[in-house]
């Protein structure tokens, strides 16, 4: 039996059900029609003696599934910070799929190795990071923050005397982390993860953001080693630390400076929006998400380090039997993964396709798509914008903490557009996150006209 024989059904089948569910992107209902215990049941619980064929059992996958899928594609999704996949990301990852390669050594698996170098490249351009600074590919932003603290963490102990890596953290000196008042919970987890516990809390503007005078004497009031986590991004306001002012503070103190910009860094990308992140270059280490302002699939977060030579003494991966290069860093040197799929061929993929310009209008059109929500909102009755829309987030009220629950749940009822609820500053909120490649002018009217349905559902 030939290879088109092996695998030409399967993937046949598997072509036509995923067609069958992208023809619902942008008319399909969002939110899921059954609960787990539900799809649990049609999938089948016991594990059969002998299984079906292939072909089969992807049919029975898709049937079982789809009803409790949410459509977080959809350009009227506006939960959490989601994006789509835009077709060329979507059409390289399938490509990923099918290569099969273990993206840890350049010698080994060249031609994927090639795609995710290049695009790291591209990105540190873009993102107007520093040139000498290198991208490692990682699961999301969780690990992605996880990278750039540890770098963070052995580099002042190592300039305090203490090597980490062969040490160990016990018995060194205590490295104090500073993080915001409304930092995301990914920066919480990965600095548990990184030994570093929950830190020491700097106070915040009203909009979120990092207030220097705060830092300033947060740093004072201790000493030794220490890492500042900044924010490029806050979740409920879109509102950017002071990047150039915090970080100048920070390492006036000797820290590290780290950056979480998990969809917030991508306004760097824009010549109108980079002010948002002005002196952004000037941190160590950043984190930002490919599946959420770039719209690549799930699976490719990127981590960046200004120091190449920390970041390799903090992950890099040796055996005698891995054929490592001798004078440039493989990928396995970047990340805390020596087995990982090429995740960084849909962001070469598609930063082909865009380019400069087209990465720089993605950003715009979802900042003004969420200026065209904003507006249309705070002209409904009783409604209220609570943040300064300035990026991507728009977080509004509709009276009181009850009404606006009603609000958010008559939406996620329509099927029509879907907002998360929130508490921000003491108050029940629905966040609108403009992620989406397809939500443009268009399907932000569309989203405004459904939350004008529900606030007239809710009376």
């Amino acid at each position: 039996m030939g290879d088109r024989e092996d695998f030409g059904p399967t993937l046949d089948e598997a072509l036509v059900l995923a067609e069958r569910w992208l023809d619902g992107v942008r008319e399909g209902r969002i939110p899921p029609q059954v609960d787990v215990e539900a799809v649990k049941d049609e999938l089948g619980r016991r594990l059969p003696q002998r299984g079906a064929d292939a072909v089969e059992v992807l049919r029975r996958l898709a049937d079982a599934v789809e009803p409790g899928l949410m459509r977080m594609h959809s350009p009227r999704f506006h939960g959490w910070v989601i994006g789509g996949a835009e077709p060329v990301a979507l059409g390289a990852d399938w490509l990923v799929s099918a290569w099969d390669q273990n993206t840890a050594l350049r010698e080994v698996t060249p031609g994927v190795v090639a795609a995710e170098e290049l695009a790291g490249e591209w990105l540190i351009d873009l993102l107007g990071l520093p040139a000498g600074a290198e991208v490692g590919f990682v699961t999301g932003a969780t690990v992605a923050n996880l990278v750039g603290l540890v770098c963070g963490r052995d580099e002042v102990l190592r300039r305090s005397g203490w090597d980490a890596r062969t040490d160990g953290l016990a018995g060194g000196p205590a490295v104090r982390l500073l993080v915001g008042r409304e930092r995301h919970g990914s920066v919480d987890s990965a600095a548990i993860l990184a030994g570093l516990g929950a830190g020491r809390v700097v106070e915040v503007d009203d909009q979120g953001r990092m207030r220097v005078d705060a830092l300033r004497e947060a740093l004072a009031e201790g000493e030794g080693p220490a890492v500042v986590c900044l924010q490029a991004g806050n979740i409920h306001s879109g509102a950017f630390d002071p990047l150039a002012e915090a970080a100048a503070v920070a390492h006036e103190a000797g820290a590290w400076v780290h950056v979480d910009g998990a969809f917030g860094l991508w306004a760097a990308a824009s010549p109108r929006l980079r002010h948002l992140v002005e002196g952004v270059e000037t941190a160590d280490s950043w984190a930002t998400d490919a599946h959420k302002t770039l719209n690549v699939p799930y699976d490719c977060g990127i981590a960046a380090v200004g120091h190449p030579e920390t970041l390799h003494a903090s992950l890099a991966q040796h055996a005698a039997y891995l054929p490592g290069s001798i004078d440039i860093a493989d990928p396995a040197d970047r990340v805390p993964e020596l087995s990982r799929r090429a995740r960084g061929v849909p962001v070469y993929a598609t930063l082909a396709q865009l380019g400069r310009a087209g990465v720089s209008d993605l950003v715009e059109q979802l900042a003004d798509a969420a200026s065209a929500i904003a507006d249309g909102v705070r002209a409904l009755p009783g409604a209220e914008i609570l943040n300064e829309v300035g990026y991507t987030q728009v977080c509004a009220s509709f009276g009181d903490d009850e009404r606006t629950r009603a609000v958010g749940e008559a939406l996620r009822s329509s099927g029509t557009a879907l907002a998360s609820p929130s508490t921000w500053h003491g108050r029940a909120v629905l966040r609108f996150s403009v992620s989406n490649w397809l939500t443009d002018a268009h399907e932000a009217a569309r989203t405004v006209a459904a939350v004008k349905a529900a606030v007239a559902a809710v009376g």
